[in-house]
């Protein structure tokens, strides 16, 4: 850091003499690097001089600064944490900072591997001198006896000896600071440059060889370093050597701002800029330093004698008898000896605020412009509000006034026509305000919806879908599922057993022995129940011949009937005392109620026996029983009379769940007068389906 200000000192010095005299060029330096240390902005620092040269050297002093600071934090985290990796931030702080961190890692590099400090890389100056430096000290950390290479004399250090007088005398006068064994040296602080006869100062700072503690800043210094507490002494105040706040004068090192007419007085942190000119009697000094005219006559007490007025003139007043006494309107003519009228119109915009003016002997009118009335109290023009002088007459809806007009609106539906009074009808639905339909009507709009949505009731204009499988009746719209769909709704069935019938509702029970889809092997018979199908086989048992088809039927039907007769062999006597005479076999399919209030009568034993005959007519009679498969009690059996014929009819008293299969065993027995003359058997197998349709 020293040898580059001193460089521009000795640069620039000469030429800020010639312009900016009271601001030195080190002073510009010693601002710049001020405000490097406290990391301000070097391209926006604030002027404290005129000079354009001044401005530079504060720039680079204050970049000096900053860099030297960044450059000693890359160092250090070279020598602390041996890595750069969290210094990828592509900054220009970081840059830079990364740039000292890498040449250190690369002296000490060189270090390791015993290669010489002093290689022939191209790096750069400053990355050779970092480089040189971390790799230098580095060696004399590892090394526990000095030697005279590593160590630098002293600068008040003689090398008088008998031994090194004549070598000394081959190259005196050739070094910049001493020779020692026919070899130049530097003092401490300071090391050889590469022509191996002059010096410059080692930057202890920049190298991260300085002690300096904890809450204090490595400062460099020509041979030496300095550490200072970073102390803000605030605005009007330096940080001295011995870390105390000294005061600036501004004055003395010309960064105040006080104009050629003041000169500048130094205070406490600040300084106060005092008139170089002072003022007369009857003049008084405004903020720029002129001296203005006071008006005596208008001061708090009057410098004249009652019954006199006063004048006022640059630098005095005058007192005058007052004789005359002009009314409103007038004032008293240079001579002071008469009233003459004022001409309130010389100036028409303070009077009649931009209206035309007329002038009056003692007074004024004003011309007003449309829209506006002359006020002859206040004597302005006032604003004339047309709404309310002509209500109803000027707007077709809402008349609201303005600064010498009106101006018309319309109420929500409408829009101002052409002629700016009128309304005419605002058609909304343009703009689309429903989400489906919309139908403008005089002044606003409908929204309606399309079939299968309803209106919100929040908003009246978004149509939301009706959920008909939800309505009070959905339950009844489909026969088994109902789904819901945007705007509409589709009924399903169950998977297998059943079809959609052409009504889009209802479930048509899919007959899988017509259709063929049925499995029965081939000495069975298919019977369709709701939902699905049975295979079903009957043989007639021993000693019993089956009547009507012989055959196999592939198809039973819920009208068919197969019946077994007792057909004895010969001298059976066993099967001719058997009472029961038949054994037959019927179906039936039903679904499960969902709604069970009555008796569902399924089952009809017709009979030949008349209702009317009596036992002592030798008459016969027919009982009827359910002997097995009554399961839960859900059926019973009645007799009754139909076209004078005994009839059993088997009814559903109780609700059953399906799916359920059941063969009722019903006896219908033949009684007469000396008992039982036979019984027939009837098999009515039960087919309960799992729905209910």
């Amino acid at each position: 850091m020293g040898p580059r200000v001193v460089l521009l000192c000795s640069l620039f010095g000469v030429l800020l003499g010639q312009g900016a005299e009271q601001m030195s060029i080190e002073d510009c330096c010693k601002d710049g690097q001020s405000r490097g240390n406290d990391n301000e902005d070097c391209a926006s620092l604030p002027l404290i001089s005129e000079s354009t040269t001044c401005r530079i050297v504060q720039e680079q002093c204050c970049v000096t600064v900053l860099e030297d600071n960044m450059c000693t934090t890359g160092i250090n985290m070279a020598k602390d944490q041996g890595a750069c990796d969290s210094l990828f931030t592509n900054t220009c702080e970081k840059k830079t900072t990364k740039m000292c961190c890498d040449c250190c890692l690369l002296g000490k590099a060189t270090l390791e591997k015993g290669l010489p400090c002093d290689h022939t890389l191209s790096l750069g100056y400053q990355c050779g001198l970092v480089s040189r430096a971390c790799c230098v000290h580095g060696d004399a950390d590892n090394q526990t006896t000095p030697t005279a290479k590593t160590e630098l004399p002293n600068k008040d250090e003689t090398h008088d000896n008998g031994d090194n007088s004549v070598l000394r005398d081959q190259c005196e006068g050739k070094c910049a600071h001493t020779c020692v064994s026919n070899t130049c040296t530097c003092f401490k602080g300071y090391k050889l440059k590469p022509d191996g006869k002059s010096c410059e100062d080692i930057n202890e700072c920049l190298l991260g060889a300085s002690n300096c503690r904890g809450g204090e800043r490595c400062i460099n210094t020509e041979g030496s370093f300095r550490c200072q507490r970073e102390v803000s002494c605030g605005t009007g105040y330096e940080l001295t050597d011995d870390n105390n706040c000294k005061d600036i004068d501004e004055c003395e090192t010309g960064i105040h701002n006080c104009g050629p007419e003041f000169e500048c007085q130094n205070t406490q942190g600040s300084f106060r800029c005092s008139p170089k000119v002072k003022c007369g009697a009857g003049f008084i000094q405004d903020a720029l330093g002129s001296c203005i005219d006071i008006n005596e006559c208008v001061s708090q007490t009057g410098p004249c004698l009652r019954g006199q007025i006063c004048i006022n003139s640059v630098g005095s007043y005058t007192c005058q008898r007052n004789s005359v006494n002009c009314g409103r309107g007038y004032h008293l003519n240079e001579e002071g000896n008469r009233c003459v009228d004022i001409d309130e119109c010389k100036d028409p915009d303070k009077v009649c605020s931009g209206h035309g003016c007329v002038n009056l002997i003692g007074s004024y009118r004003c011309e007003c412009e449309a829209g506006y009335i002359f006020n002859s109290i206040s004597r302005i023009c006032d604003d004339i509000n047309e709404c309310r002088h002509y209500p109803g007459r000027l707007c077709a809806h809402k008349c609201e006034n303005t600064l010498g007009s009106y101006k018309c609106s319309c109420t929500t539906g409408f829009k101002l026509s052409a002629d700016g009074r009128n309304c005419d009808d605002l058609n909304e639905c343009e703009s689309n305000p429903c989400s489906q339909e919309c139908a403008n009507v005089y002044g606003s709009y409908q929204c309606y919806c399309r079939r299968g949505y309803q209106l919100s009731d929040i908003d009246g204009m978004t149509c939301e879908d009706i959920d008909e499988c939800a309505l009070p009746t959905g339950g009844h719209i489909c026969s088994y599922r109902c789904h819901n769909t945007p705007g509409s709704f589709h009924c399903s069935c169950p998977v297998a057993g059943y079809t959609l019938a052409p009504n889009g509702r209802s479930c048509q029970d899919v007959d899988e022995c017509v259709t063929a889809t049925h499995t029965c092997l081939v000495d069975q018979s298919c019977f369709n129940v709701q939902g699905g199908f049975k295979c079903l086989a009957f043989d007639c048992p021993n000693n019993y011949r089956r009547v009507g088809e012989t055959g196999l039927l592939p198809r039973l039907q819920r009208s068919d009937t197969i019946r077994c007769v007792k057909s004895c062999q010969p001298n059976d006597v066993a099967c001719v005392l058997d009472p029961i005479h038949s054994i037959s076999h019927t179906f039936i399919s039903m679904p499960t109620f969902r709604e069970f209030s009555k008796p569902e009568e399924i089952v009809f034993l017709r009979t030949s026996v008349p209702a009317y005959g009596g036992y002592h007519l030798s008459s016969y009679d027919v009982k009827f029983d359910i002997l097995e498969g009554n399961v839960e009690d859900a059926f019973d059996i009645i007799k009754r009379v139909e076209n004078g014929m005994y009839v059993g009819v088997v009814r559903q008293v109780k609700a059953l769940i399906g799916p359920l299969t059941t063969v009722l065993k019903l006896s219908m027995r033949n009684l007469t007068t000396q008992g039982d003359s036979g019984q027939n058997i009837i098999n009515v197998h039960v087919f309960v389906s799992e729905f209910w349709f």
